[in-house]
């Protein structure tokens, strides 16, 4: 089974929860970028509840190709980013053994978007030992062609109805309060469960999904 979906920055769990029947995802590369929305951000969960985690970008205006966008270096973002990662998870089971191989990805200072979110997806793909086929799309198409199922657009934080789809809150362990935070980004799930993540994502994925 092949889907067909745009990147995210460090994905949510509905994400990864609606690619579990997958065994190829197709990830569009040939899409216009779209403002304000999961592609160059994430949350979250520190003492305070839910964080947003904004990648700042070059451009101003104008419809840009999502490979042509590219990271704004010039703002401290990334130094902010990892503060607040390290403030929000760094008491927590996983995150010294999971450290490192973020570390090295997000300040390796990929110069596009894109790029950046293919290898934090990839990265995250093998944290959770999914056997999955990357792909790229080779041109945009309106309506993918069967059995490509199309989920581009479908995790939304502006539709958050239509995430409860494909994923339904599986509570886990999380560092901060006692009242359960659902749907964050995955390093949430991954640095408080470790190898037992990938039995939350299938637990949160709901078995059928129509879109």
């Amino acid at each position: 089974m092949t889907a067909l979906i745009e990147t995210h920055y460090l994905p949510s769990i509905a994400y990864f929860s609606a690619l579990q029947n997958f065994d190829e995802v197709i990830l569009e590369r040939h899409e216009r970028y779209v403002k304000q929305s999961y592609r160059n951000r994430t949350y979250i969960v520190t003492s305070q509840g839910k964080e947003k985690l904004i990648v700042p970008l070059t451009f101003k205006h104008g419809k840009v190709l999502i490979t042509d966008v590219r990271i704004d270096y010039g703002q401290k973002w990334l130094n902010q980013h990892w503060r607040a990662i390290q403030s929000a998870y760094g008491k927590s089971s996983f995150f010294a053994y999971y450290r490192e191989d973020l570390e090295r990805v997000l300040f390796k200072k990929t110069v596009f978007l894109y790029d950046l979110n293919f290898q934090l997806l990839s990265m995250c793909l093998k944290w959770l030992n999914r056997d999955v086929t990357l792909k790229e799309s080779v041109a945009y198409e309106i309506t993918p062609s069967p059995p490509i199922l199309d989920l581009r657009g479908s995790i939304s934080f502006k539709n958050e109805e239509n995430v409860h789809k494909f994923y339904r809150p599986c509570s886990y362990y999380q560092v901060f309060g006692n009242t359960f935070v659902g749907n964050a980004s995955i390093l949430d799930l991954i640095f408080s469960e470790g190898p037992g993540a990938a039995r939350i994502v299938e637990a949160s994925t709901v078995a059928k999904m129509n879109k």
